[in-house]
């Protein structure tokens, strides 16, 4: 029997849960996703973020979400979404997506599904607390996303809103 589990909490992630969370002998495969708070959104330098939901929208949007991976991928996978809502500080996780499946292909796809349309569809607002003291609501992903332009040498993005992001990252 496959199990799909999601918490919306003020609460820490519990890094332990996360890491043992595997409700099935059956499965070999965990993948486990671990989004933090970083220190810098295109160009700004950020000291927190405050998370607001609508605590059963989101819930009910994260099953939608957990049930079209299973689908997709495997309908006896395991699904665990753990998000944050509140003021967390530079450092802390916000999000947690454990996704088992019997093999490690269908939990790589089934975890990277459910982060990006989490970031589409989740009735979730984040407000940024920058260093100089002000504060921005940030626009929503679905509006506002980085995509990369150049897959190949370049590393550069181009926001829908119109900035530039650019990487040093290789890979």
């Amino acid at each position: 029997m496959s199990t799909v589990q999601v918490i919306v909490t003020e609460k820490e992630i519990d890094f332990d849960m996360v890491a043992r969370w595997n409700p099935s002998a059956e499965h070999g495969a965990s993948n486990a996703f671990l989004g933090f708070v970083r220190n810098l959104n295109l160009g700004k330098s950020v000291i927190a973020v405050e998370y607001d939901c609508f605590k059963p929208m989101c819930e009910k949007v994260f099953n939608q979400i957990a049930n079209e991976a299973k689908s997709k991928w495997g309908d006896d996978s395991n699904i665990l979404i753990v998000h944050r809502h509140g003021r967390l500080s530079v450092g802390e996780a916000s999000v947690a997506i454990v996704v088992t499946t019997g093999h490690r292909d269908e939990s790589y796809r089934s975890s990277r599904y459910i982060i990006e349309e989490i970031k589409t569809r989740a009735p979730i607002w984040k407000k940024e607390f920058y260093v100089d003291g002000q504060t921005e609501w940030v626009r929503g992903h679905a509006l506002c996303q980085h995509r990369k332009v150049n897959h190949h040498e370049e590393h550069s993005w181009t926001d829908s809103c119109g900035g530039t992001v650019h990487s040093h990252e290789t890979r």
